[in-house]
């Protein structure tokens, strides 16, 4: 018997998955998460999983992480001393930056701009050019290279990046920089541009391999770490960690190239809801992910997630590839406060996170947090995470009395009523900016919430956005780990190009596809993953001429069969979404930009589990009933045990669904479904179809 572990670390819990490979049967374990080392609340969430299974760690073949180190590393400023070498010139690069200033009228008066990433005295420049072409203008000058090593040695830096301009076009500078810093600097790692990110412009570029250089020393020793102790666990399996655009690489590959782990913990729920959303026979929904700290939101059409080239992570903005994910500081850890200026109730971004946590969970905060407010309101049972944590009602209570004093609101239950008012709408915001600030209808698509605290929000978010239906997966608390357990590796190559479409021909750009595509190809046949199995995507950044940003478009390569056609339809598709973006077209000639190319692994294979028929009736589940208090008043709910849910089952609310994850608040006139999959669809009653039991 052989298993595959999905292993997800958040800022208050590590949801841990371990799938039999044979029968597809899940187990799963949710422990508190160990800041200080979070490679101690992963093992003991290993530990208590393989307890559960009654499986022994040498059984795992594979194990597959999402992480926060790089991420938790730039947002707490806690990167590597990041050295710097530029272009003589160009040592102001990260200074200059982009003249874009969050915020409304008069942000430029108000906002501290952010320190970069290498400071200014631990830049320096290097003399030798390459030009826009590929072509050498100034020959490299090595014994420059060493004197200027030499400075950065003395600084002390703990991380080098060597960004030359150009070197998307040519790397022969930037490599032989790199071969001079090993012997100059032994011991620190370097990050090249060239190979971070080989693409166009300077500042992004610049700052992305910056970026890399900041976290590489923090990823590298973690990665180590956490292999050297599951060894020692008795986990012999390989272990593989999630790249922000949901796919996987080898822990060395992630160690090399971290920038692409900025949003791995986010893209995991993105996979993991997709294979949910199939499986309930959806293919065009929201995500919903909200946790102890934020609330991850995303778009997925035709069960892809939309990718961005951009990741934002606090005031960084790199240039890496990853799931079009938005993220608001708003999660069960989320803090109620008004302040004394305006006198107005707020809520987030500051969360109590997993220590001292909110005040329910009796581990000295006193904070009014949203969990209070909905243990408040009666909707969380007195045990979360399977018994591991005791809710303490009289200190929520306590909390929340707070904000009912300082806002007037009377009753405590009417404060808690109004965190919970103000944190959806925080939330529907989020929606908002993937779907209609994107041109799409919410109303087209499904909501698939997940997270621990998701589910007791979801179906209020799905009466804000008119997103129908919610849909619960099963284990909704442990679903990035899911998605960690389901996803399949993958590699990208990219090449900048700047052309336009007249100077192609179909066989010239599907020539230069097709070798990009060999490359990605050839990392993952590296990795041992059968040559026959690799799948190959392309896609292409495309612009109008004289426009300064591009759009990313998906290439069909087998379009380009040599009469125009490929580039035809390549034109087609790009006016097609200019047109959804900015409702209209120009008739300037188009240029392609970047092309890449992506390779996928196969998909592991993961039985799916089938409820057995129950009929509509789901008395049989019944626990026990409460009183919560729901639109100004006290109500009696039905508490239901989602273990004992049968497929065709319909749960009315006003209800709440426990389970040892998550709890579900159903609220009334609407229903919940339950799907054979084992997923809760949850709709107005007027809309409530038959019980769904087959995709």
């Amino acid at each position: 018997m052989t298993y595959r572990l999905g292993v997800d670390v958040g800022g208050t819990f590590t949801d841990i998955l371990l799938i039999d490979e044979e029968t597809g049967q899940t187990y799963r374990a949710k422990t508190s998460s160990t800041p200080q080392d979070q490679s101690i609340g992963v093992l003991r969430g290993i530990e208590r999983v393989c307890e559960v299974a009654g499986a022994d760690p040498t059984e795992i073949t594979s194990v597959y992480h999402g992480t926060t180190v790089a991420t938790n590393a730039i947002l707490e400023g806690k990167g590597a001393k990041v050295g710097l070498v530029t272009t003589h010139g160009f040592r102001q690069v990260l200074q200059i930056a982009r003249s874009f200033v969050p915020g409304g009228l008069a942000g430029w008066i108000i906002w501290p701009k952010p320190e970069p990433l290498a400071a200014l005295e631990n830049t320096v420049e290097v003399k030798g050019r390459i030009a826009a072409d590929g072509s050498v203008v100034d020959k490299l000058d090595e014994d420059d290279v060493r004197a200027q090593l030499a400075k950065l040695r003395t600084a002390g830096i703990e991380a080098l990046s060597v960004s030359l301009i150009n070197s998307y076009a040519n790397a022969e500078h930037e490599r032989r920089v790199g071969e001079i810093a090993a012997e100059e600097l032994p011991g620190v790692p370097v990050s090249l541009s060239s190979s971070v990110l080989p693409e166009l412009r300077e500042y992004e570029r610049t700052i992305t391999t910056v970026a890399n250089a900041a976290v590489q020393p923090q990823v590298k020793l973690y990665t180590a770490n956490l292999a050297s102790k599951l060894r020692e666990g008795g986990l012999t399996g390989k272990l593989s960690i999630l790249r922000s655009d949901g796919g996987l690489v080898s822990a060395d590959a992630a160690a090399d190239n971290p920038v692409s782990l900025l949003l791995s913990g986010p893209a995991g729920g993105v996979t993991g809801a997709t294979w949910v959303a199939e499986q309930a026979g959806f293919s065009d929904f929201l995500t919903f992910d909200m946790g102890g700290t934020s609330t991850d939101v995303a778009l997925v059409q035709n069960l892809t997630p939309r990718i961005g080239r951009e990741t934002n992570v606090g005031d960084l903005k790199v240039r890496a590839t990853s799931v079009d994910v938005r993220t608001v500081g708003a999660g069960g850890g989320s803090i109620a406060h008004v302040p004394a200026l305006t006198q107005a109730l707020r809520v987030g971004p500051q969360s109590a996170g997993a220590s001292p946590g909110p005040a329910a969970y009796g581990n000295g905060g006193t904070e009014p947090t949203v969990t209070d407010a909905n243990v408040v309101l009666g909707y969380l049972p007195t045990e979360l995470a399977g018994g591991e944590i005791s809710l303490d009602r009289d200190a929520s209570r306590a909390a929340v009395k707070s904000i009912a004093d300082a806002t007037g609101l009377g009753s405590v239950e009417a404060a808690a009523a109004g965190i919970i008012d103000i944190v959806n709408e925080n939330m529907f915001g989020a929606l908002r900016l993937v779907s209609v600030q994107q041109g799409f209808d919410p109303r087209d698509f499904a909501l698939v919430a997940f997270g621990g605290a998701g589910p007791l929000h979801a179906n209020a978010l799905g009466k804000l956005t008119g997103a129908w239906p919610v849909i619960i997966p099963p284990s909704p608390g442990v679903l990035c780990a899911y998605g960690d357990a389901t996803t399949n590796l993958r590699d990208e190559a990219v090449r900048t190009l700047v052309r336009r479409f007249s100077e192609f021909t179909d066989e010239s750009l599907r020539a230069l596809l097709t070798e990009l595509g060999d490359k990605a190809r050839g990392t993952l046949v590296d990795q041992e993953v059968d040559e026959a199995d690799v799948r190959v995507v392309y896609s292409a950044d495309l612009r109008y001429h004289g426009q300064g940003f591009e759009i990313p478009v998906e290439v069909d390569i087998d379009a380009f069969t040599g009469d125009g056609a490929g580039l035809g339809s390549l034109r087609a598709a790009f006016d097609v979404e200019h047109q959804r973006l900015f409702s209209f077209v120009l008739d300037n000639e188009h240029e392609v930009v970047t092309i890449r190319a992506t390779a996928h692994g196969p998909r592991p294979q993961v039985a799916s589990a089938q409820l057995a028929e129950g009929g509509t009736d789901p008395s049989a589940a019944l626990r026990d009933t409460t009183r919560i208090w729901v639109e100004g008043g006290e109500v009696e709910a039905g508490v239901y045990e989602r273990s004992k849910l049968l497929a065709g089952n319909v749960v009315t609310g006003p209800a709440i669904v426990t389970e040892m994850d998550s709890t579900t608040l159903v609220l009334p006139g609407h229903a919940a479904a339950v799907h054979a999959s084992g997923s809760l669809l949850i709709r107005p009653v007027a809309e409530t179809a038959e019980p769904i039991t087959e995709n």
